[in-house]
């Protein structure tokens, strides 16, 4: 049985949640068109006959400008550690030399596959161009190009990542798809639903503390605290007679439910937490360890 970790590495907005959804055929991680959105190691399972693969999406790589951040780059250490194959995602349209420079600060001690991902956005040439540049690289064992949008490819990388993976017994057992926790992932749904419905710095100045979690016969209740750091956000998140807020419960609960196959009550809470993306206690409170 073939079994191993791999990770997704790759700058910012390269479509890193989108290939991890991609490769289990199930939404785990959250995505929107913002950048940085994925600010914690994600990791899938997959588990098929004859192999379990355990992938982790990972923080888009950046140079750390808060606590936060700092937080976020530890994530993607910590998946260098111990992976046995590491996905390098480029969106082929980005520019070869500074994602070099990233793919090159890595350091890694394991294989890598460079993934070229968006192939719709550029020509032919173009993308043949990438691929060569990058299978002269050191780093690289393989090249492959995709899109994990349209599922172009993906069976082909899967099957890469496959004849890299050691054989062994098998991490996790059952049919999970993910170590993490259920309230992990509501309130990154509800997160998801910030980027989408609010513009400027309030998705990036904003994050989700699930308070209560209770599981009903007939539905789950859930209790959550939105964080922001000034009251002119916390006045943009309600908006004008809680409308914006309104909006946001209604389009979260929907997701919610959606994820957890059963009828949701969901309250929303705003809390103004100056600076809390700077503070240590915080962002062990709200879940960045």
């Amino acid at each position: 049985m073939k079994t191993g970790f791999v990770s997704i590495f790759g700058k910012p907005n390269a479509g890193k949640s989108t290939l991890l959804n991609a490769l289990l055929g199930e939404k785990l991680a959250i995505v929107s068109p913002k950048v940085q959105t994925t600010r914690h190691r994600i990791k899938g399972i997959l588990t098929e006959p004859g192999y379990q693969i355990i992938i982790s999406d990972t923080p888009g790589i950046i140079e750390p400008r808060y606590k936060l951040h700092e937080k976020m780059m530890q994530a993607v250490r910590s998946s260098l550690e111990d992976a046995d194959l590491a996905v390098l995602l480029t969106a082929a349209n980005e520019r070869l030399e500074e994602t070099d420079e990233v793919f090159n600060s890595l350091k890694l001690r394991v294989p890598a596959i460079v993934v070229l991902n968006k192939i719709d956005l550029v020509s032919k040439q173009q993308q043949e161009a990438a691929l060569a540049f990058f299978k002269s690289k050191d780093y690289c064992r393989d090249v492959l190009a995709i899109s994990a949008l349209q599922h172009q490819h993906v069976d082909t990388l899967l099957q890469k990542i496959l004849e890299y993976l050691p054989e062994g017994e098998p991490f996790f057992e059952g049919d999970n798809i993910s170590d993490l926790s259920t309230r992990f992932f509501v309130s990154e749904l509800i997160r998801e639903k910030i980027y989408y419905l609010y513009q400027e710095e309030i998705p990036y100045e904003a994050t989700v503390l699930i308070r209560a979690f209770e599981e009903k016969t007939t539905l789950t209740k859930i209790t959550a605290d939105i964080i922001v750091q000034r009251e002119s956000q916390k006045a943009i998140i309600l908006g004008e007679g809680g409308k914006m807020i309104k909006k946001l419960g209604t389009d979260a609960r929907t997701s919610i439910e959606a994820f957890l196959g059963r009828k949701v009550f969901l309250e929303l809470f705003v809390k103004v937490r100056p600076k809390w993306r700077d503070n240590e206690n915080f962002l062990k409170e709200y879940g960045y360890l």
